[in-house]
């Protein structure tokens, strides 16, 4: 480990060991989240449009540098027989369920980061490793995870997903509004190969809108109702379907934003209990760097 590293390391460990012995979380990481921008963007998946052909996921992964196999592999449809979550293997799930009106045609529900405008992930991060960008994205920063995962614990859509597998360096995954592409001008890569077109990339403001419209001008095909326009305060992602969302395993939720809560429990717990398994994971962190730095100097024998 280098000399910069051990030192981010160390400075990590000591602000995790700061909120374990009651320092309020807003004295270690500033909660302060930036001005959204009104001209933010996000996405409107028109759930009667999808077909279920799962392009979305393959280019995901190799957008983020996943094994995704061959394209063609995704037409099979026996993952269809259960409801999936995103994970480390994909940041991105399609799930199909009945369409009792229209049985021939079934509903296909994408799943990804909701990219809430007032994240309950970010609030919850004791090291500041979340963050919300004007540009109405959500993104983490693993230099500053230390694994708490408390980001998994408040997310109302259950969408952070843990390397458990990894257990020398864990990582948090989950979408990232494909940030390298928008910043670039392109398109997230999803909306980009959809061939029907049922995501529509733009300003949040104007997703609505057309939103809007649509209900208005086909009441048979929608029910009257944006996911997302207002729950937990608003998310960049916004859906459209032709039944009540909860028949599509989506959460029901009020419009209060979820950071709220997350921080009255954060706060909580850090002001009035020292938890042991957290003193005894600080030390032993900080045997482990002492521990690689005398094995790179030939100390232990």
């Amino acid at each position: 480990m280098g000399e910069k590293s051990r030192r981010n390391f160390l400075k990590t460990l000591g602000i995790a060991g700061a909120a374990c012995t009651g320092i309020p979380s807003q004295k270690l990481i500033s909660k302060t989240q930036p001005q959204l921008s009104e001209d933010r963007m996000g996405v409107l998946v028109d759930t009667t449009v999808c077909i279920g052909c799962r392009r979305c996921e393959w280019v995901c992964k190799k957008t983020h540098d996943i094994p995704a196999g061959e394209i063609e592999s995704y037409s099979e449809e026996s993952v269809f027989s259960k409801m999936r979550r995103p994970g480390n293997e994909g940041y991105t799930k399609v799930n199909r369920y009945d369409n009792y009106q229209n049985p021939s045609r079934p509903i296909n529900v994408k799943v990804q980061c909701m990219h809430c405008d007032q994240p309950a992930c970010v609030s919850a991060c004791i090291v500041g490793a979340f963050s919300k960008k004007e540009d109405g994205s959500v993104v983490w920063d693993s230099n500053k995870c230390i694994g708490c995962r408390y980001c998994m614990v408040a997310c109302p859509f259950q969408i952070p997903t843990f390397e458990y597998e990894n257990a020398l360096n864990p990582d948090i995954h989950k979408c990232d509004f494909c940030a390298e592409r928008t910043e670039e001008g392109l398109l997230p890569a999803c909306v980009d190969i959809c061939p029907v077109e049922a995501l529509t990339y733009g300003k949040r403001r104007d997703l609505i809108e057309v939103a809007e419209k649509r209900i208005k001008l086909y009441p048979d095909r929608y029910i009257d109702k944006i996911y997302g326009f207002t729950e937990v305060g608003g998310t960049s992602w916004m859906y459209l379907a032709n039944t009540e969302f909860e028949k599509l395993d989506f959460p029901n939720l009020r419009d209060n934003p979820a950071p709220g809560v997350s921080e009255s429990i954060q706060h909580g717990i850090f002001a009035y209990f020292v938890p042991p398994i957290s003193l005894y994971a600080l030390l032993g962190g900080i045997m482990w760097v002492t521990k690689k730095k005398n094995n790179n100097n030939g100390w232990n024998k």
